[in-house]
Order: structure tokens, then sequence, then C-alpha cells
């Protein structure tokens, strides 16, 4: 390999002949599309058209790390999962942390690409330059948390299990692929679990002892000595608190989503029982740290007497807490870690199922749907005992589970009347817990993604609060309601954050203090590539153009760059918070020429020569 820090091998395995081989990592992809999200991104185009089913043999799963992943690069434990969505039936990708993007790494590989359908469940162990398929009908039915054990058993003690539970075995359209069992990392949207499960493909275990080979690896390998103390002062309150130390802030600021986000007032001392503070003073057990991680966001909980009694594993981020809790207005925090168990275990986005479920009680309370419907579960907000029962029949497609698992697009479309109109979604992705009334480009950061509604695939609402990136154009944060500059700090955002994606780089190191130019540097110790900031903002660029390609090649334009019918006509009110709506009409004209699109959306094909797509 010219670049370092890549093995230089893949694994391809398809599953209707059951025949596994290894093929060399494309070079002449790397240095334009990285690895992780942007290297998943060129397979994906390459391997696939409009004519290919999402849920079909011949959709691929492609499993990807990057070329921190597996080094002593702080904060870079992560890989990328990409597929044809069968949700949004568009580009779909999840990032997910854990150890086994680096087990994999260490066992001699960058990726896996996975075709074609099973005849029977399986499962592949791959294991110091070694590839099985291995029979997995032992695991049929089992839960997550079931299985990791079981396959450690099987393999080896410290190898890492990627594994879907009954929503991936039954291909629920919002079911997820967990990562390291209890301790519950999740591959959540864009229902690639559902991909899995469609070839049979029950997991994935990986092990390896193999150092991964790095440009320099004396100061490689020094760099969480340099920088550990740094990160950590600047985001303390992640190491302590975790991702839901945020909640009552979100609350406070209006963006916090409470029923189905139609509850326009405040919700404060609900959300003091629910959020990190509270959760770290009763449930807390430990924390949980992915690869190379030295923050530790990770919650355990344990719950040790009462209903819930019996809970201990992964504790519910940010996401989790708002989308099931505050969205469904519930505020027992027992009940909501209880309800976040069970997604885990049979592998369910927990953000897509607190969306959808806040869906169903708002048809419920409308009078759209009865009882009847339900199969006998009064679907009322604040209704913890029809939320767990929910997730049940969702995960295991039963009664009206199986509408709700369809996602919030089908869902109102079954269920028809004026639904749509309360149906919060874009492209068919349900939306993460940061309500776009509360800021400009946060809301057209979710117009315009990739995968559809995502607070992640820019980060642009945290570019109005608090982050900053001289290097990528943003000198400092942008007031949240001004309008001028928000559709080109959500494109200067985008560019960011698909480089991080693509180096495998967990997107909390920014909180740490780490810039642009430290990453710059820290990839060419990796790599031996030397890389100035135009390059990594032109790279960025590029891999965000190549997705918006995939997709527009599927009829995406600007009809789709859109926001439901309640972000656009119904304000948020409250002691404190800011009434405001989406300014799209002026935020979306800006982002397509700064981008170098049409006024339609669409890649102009100058913007496709400049960047090498043409």
């Amino acid at each position: 390999m010219k670049l370092k820090g890549y093995t230089g091998k893949m694994i391809n395995v398809d599953l209707t002949h059951s025949k596994v081989k290894t093929e060399p990592l494309r070079e002449d992809w790397l240095e334009p599309f990285i690895g992780g999200s942007g290297l998943g991104a060129k397979y994906l185009y390459e391997m696939t058209d409009e004519k290919t089913n999402p849920l079909g043999p011949e959709n691929p799963l492609i499993f990807l790390a990057g070329p921190f992943t597996g080094t002593p690069v702080p904060l870079s434990g992560r890989h990328a999962v990409i597929s044809r969505s069968p949700l949004t039936n568009i580009f779909g990708e999840s990032d997910v942390g854990g150890t086994w993007g680096a087990q994999l790494k260490k066992a001699g590989f960058d990726g896996i690409i996975v075709t074609g359908k099973s005849e029977k469940p399986v499962y592949l162990w791959i294991n110091e330059d070694k590839v099985e398929i291995r029979d997995a009908s032992h695991l049929l039915g089992k839960d997550t948390y079931e299985v990791d054990p079981i396959l450690l058993r099987e393999t080896h003690e410290k190898a890492a299990v990627s594994a879907i539970g009954q929503a991936g075995e039954n291909q629920v359209l919002i079911a997820a692929i967990m990562t390291d069992g209890k301790e519950g990392r999740a591959a959540g949207r864009c229902g690639l679990g559902a991909v899995m499960g469609s070839k049979k493909l029950k997991a994935l275990v990986a092990y390896g002892t193999k150092k991964v080979e790095v440009f320099n690896p004396e100061e490689v390998g020094n760099l969480p000595k340099e920088y550990t103390a740094m990160i950590i002062k600047n985001a303390e309150n992640f190491r302590k608190y975790g991702t839901a130390g945020s909640l009552s802030v979100f609350e406070t600021m209006g963006t916090l989503p409470i029923q189905n986000w139609k509850f326009i007032g405040r919700w404060e001392e609900s959300a003091i029982k629910i959020n990190g503070f509270t959760l770290s003073e009763t449930l807390l057990s430990g924390r949980y740290f992915c690869d190379a991680c030295i923050l530790g966001c990770g919650r355990k909980v344990k719950v040790e007497q009462g209903l819930y009694a019996g809970v201990d594993g992964a504790g519910p981020e940010y996401e989790t807490l708002a989308l099931l809790g505050s969205n469904c207005m519930i505020d027992d925090l027992e009940a909501l870690c209880y309800a976040n168990e069970l997604c885990n275990r049979f592998g369910l986005d927990t953000i897509s199922t607190g969306g959808v479920i806040g869906f169903g009680m708002e048809a419920y309370e409308k009078g759209l749907i009865d009882q009847e419907d339900t199969g006998g579960v009064e679907l009322r907000w604040g209704s913890s005992a029809a939320l767990i029962e929910m997730i049940k029949m969702i995960a295991h497609q039963k009664g009206f589970g199986e509408v709700l698992g369809k996602g919030v697009k089908r869902a109102s479309e079954i269920i028809g009347k004026n639904s749509i109109e309360f149906a919060m979604h874009t492209k068919g992705l349900e939306f993460p817990a940061h309500d776009p009334r509360g800021y400009n480009a946060g809301a057209t950061g979710f117009a315009t993604s990739s995968r559809g509604a995502c607070h992640l695939s820019g980060l642009s609402h945290t570019f109005e609060r608090v982050l900053k990136s001289p290097e990528m154009g943003i000198p400092e944060p942008i007031d949240r309601f001004e309008v001028k500059g928000k559709g080109i700090l959500t494109a200067k955002s985008q560019n960011l954050m698909g480089m991080m994606d693509s180096l495998k780089l967990c997107k909390f190191i920014l909180f740490g203090g780490i810039t642009v130019t430290h990453i710059a540097k820290w990839y060419q110790l990796v790599t031996g590539r030397e890389m100035s900031i135009d390059d990594f903002a032109k790279t960025g660029e590029r891999i965000f153009n190549l997705k918006r390609l995939y997709n527009v090649r599927l009829g995406i334009s600007r009809k789709d760059d859109t926001l439901p019918f309640r972000s656009l006509t119904s304000k948020r009110i409250g002691q404190g918070i800011t009434p405001s709506l989406p300014s799209l009409g002026h935020t979306l004209g800006e982002y397509y020429e700064y981008r170098g699109w049409s006024e339609d959306g669409i890649p102009t094909s100058e913007k496709l020569k400049e960047l090498g797509l043409e």
C-alpha cells in the first residue's frame, strides 16, 4: 500500500453461493474518498442503480473502517455501515462506535461487502486473515444481548460482535445493527438491520492482533498522551453526563421534541426527571469507552428494584430519552431505561422508534385510529406501558406494530386522513431530537442531508451554539435565528463531517478543542500523505456531492429538500423560547448557489468536473 493506515484488503461475501474472497482495496479511491463513509458511498454508487431492491440480494451491505480506525488516534473507534436504505429508498448509512471496526482492521481488513442471500441463518467469523461463513440456526430468534456471549464463546473471548436482533430478522424497516452486546452501540439509522436480515446474516464477529501500520508510529502513539488532558477538559460534560447531559438545555432552548413536536410550551420539571444529571445520580452503574476513546460518554445503567428491575446494560442516549421520552410525554426514567434496553435487544433504532410511536399516539389522540386498530393498546400520551408494548409489537411485526415498523412516512400513508400533517420526517427518515424551528442551519441540514432528516451529517446546529471551525470558514458560532449565511454554514459543516465520517473520527472530539488543523496533521502522521486545509475541505465537498449524485439518480431534487408541514407552519412558544419558523426559502437558495448546484438542487457539470466526479 502506498498510503499507510490501511490494510489494503477487502472481504467480498456472496451469501447466495456461500463464497468468500479477499480483494485488494481500491487504492485509486483512497485519496478522493478516504475511507469509511466516503469510500462506502463510492462502492455503493458503483455497485447499485435505480433498479436495486433495498431488500433484494443484489443490494450490497457495506462495512468500512477508515484510516484512523484501529490506531491510537483519540476517539477513532468507529466504522460505517452503508447500503441503499429500505426505509427511505435512497442513500443509507449509519455510523457506529464500539470495538468492532478496530477488531476488523487488526484482523487484516479495511472492510466487508456482503451481497446475496443465504438459504439459512449464518454469521461471519473474521479471524486473523481468515473468514468463515458459519451456521447461525441456533441464534435465530435470539436478541443481541443473548447472541453476543454465545458468539464470544464460539469464537474468541476478545472478539467483537455486530449483530441483529428480532427486528432485523423480521426485516422491520427501522431495524438497527447492534455492536458489543450489552454495551449497546448502534448502527441505528436507515433500517440497515433489515438489509442484514434480508440476507439471513445474523452477525459478524471480528478478532485480530495485528497492529495497523502507520507512517509515523512514534508520533501517532504519542497522540493520546499529548491531547488527552485538553480533550477531557473541554468536553468534560460528555465524560460526566454523556449525551443526555444536554437534555434540559435543549428543553430551555425550545428544541427538545415534546408530544410529537406539537407541544409548544415548557416541560421543565419532567425534563429534569429524565436528564443526564438525574440518570447519573440514580441509575448509573458505569461508563463505556469505544476503542481509542478517552471520554467514555457511554452510560451503563442498572435498575435493581421495582417494575423494571433487571435492566442492566447500556444507558439511554440523549436522542433516546428525547424520542422515547419527551416526544411521547413520558418522564419515568426507569421505564425509559427498560424501553431503551428492549430496543437494543431487539435491534431497533430508538430515534425512529420513538418518532413513529409518538406519531401513533397523536393519531390515537385525534381519533384517526382506535383500540381496535392498535390491538387493544391504549396508545395514550405518557403511557410507559403503551410505549413498551408497542416496541415489542414493532420488533415482532405484530398487529399495529407492523404498521409503525414501516416508519412514519409509510404509516401516515396507511392511516391517511390528515396524518401526513404531523408525520415528522424528511425523505422518509424520522426526525432526530433537535427541533429545526430553533435553528436555521439545523433546519437546512435536515432538509438537505443525504440520508433524510439528520443532525449528524453536518452538526450544523452546533455551529449555531458552541462550535467553530476557522479553517472551514466558520470563525465563530452564528446566532441560531440569523438567516443570512446559514445555507453556506450548512454546506461547510457538511463538508467537515463528511471528512470526520470517512477518516472515522468521533464528532465529539470537536467539543474537545481538536481542530481541522490537528486532524489534517494526524492524517499525515497516519497515512504519510500531506493534506492542506483546502484539500481537506474539497475532499469533504466531493464526498457530499457523490452522495447527492446517488440520490439524484433515484429522483431526489429540490422538491425533497424540505421539512414536514408542522415544522414550517407551527411556531413553538413559551417562557424563554423565541418563536420562529425555518427560513428554507432563503437558506436553500443560498445553499444551492454555494454548492454549485442548479436551482433544482442538481450538481452542475462544472461542479462535477471541478470535483473529479464527471
